[in-house]
């Protein structure tokens, strides 16, 4: 299996439609004021103040003053006191503790696979040798560590989403890749690794990484929101 570098780093995708019809979900659903903290808890300032003011909101909350004069800019009042009264797991599709999305996820954090490799029965993976297959299977190496929110308490305990199935998180998170057991599937270099968000089996994730962590689901997105390559999707 080949090394990676801190520049493999895993996305955070923000989809423009599951931002636009949350916004309107969350403005609809009561409140004026919209909690765009920590960068609208990784999901980026600006895009998403433009959605929830187009949606109807009337100001948003952030964290400085220098965010205020950039926002007047667009025409978005801010402000850094006060109380935000519209439902963040509404805005970005944040799962409750039962692991149910409030309204389509907004923002997807997928790695890479970026090789693969077999393992007989009884090979041990990652730092420490904390996991030891129990038979023959195919693992892959897959961008997305601690250093981008992937908390080092999920290796051994939750899964990713490839080619569209649950597959687990195997051995120690390293500070910029994981290894995935793929069992007996075929999966090749390059493809779609989903560790939260999207519409498949990854979308609720989030809601047992913070009953894995003791993290909130707040922390975990801004978290990997800040530290992964943002980009769009429609």
């Amino acid at each position: 299996m080949c090394e990676t570098t801190s520049s493999a780093l895993p996305r955070a995708l923000i989809s423009r439609s599951a931002l636009a019809a949350a916004a309107t979900a969350a403005v609809q659903a009561g409140g004026r004021t919209a909690d765009l903290r920590r960068d609208a808890w990784g999901h980026g300032l600006l895009a998403v103040a433009h959605a929830v003011v187009a949606a109807g909101a009337d100001r948003v909350l952030v964290d400085s003053a220098g965010e205020i004069d950039a926002l007047a800019l667009e025409g978005i009042v801010g402000a850094t006191a006060g109380h935000a009264d519209i439902d963040p797991r509404l805005l970005y599709g944040l799962p409750d503790g039962d692991g149910v999305p409030a309204t389509r996820p907004v923002m997807r954090l997928v790695g890479r696979v970026m090789s693969t490799k077999r393992l007989r029965a009884g090979d041990a993976v990652s730092y420490g040798y904390t996991h030891r297959v129990s038979a023959d299977t195919t693992v892959a190496l897959v961008t997305g560590g601690y250093a981008q929110g992937v908390v080092r308490a999920l290796g051994n305990r939750a899964h990713v989403e490839v080619d569209g199935v649950a597959r687990p998180i195997i051995g120690r998170v390293a500070m910029d890749v994981c290894v995935v057991d793929l069992g007996a599937r075929v999966v090749a270099p390059g493809a779609d690794a989903i560790f939260f968000g999207g519409t498949g089996p990854a979308a609720p994730a989030l809601a047992w990484w913070a009953s894995v962590t003791g993290m909130t689901v707040a922390e975990l997105v801004a978290v990997a929101g800040a530290h992964a390559v943002r980009g769009w999707e429609a």
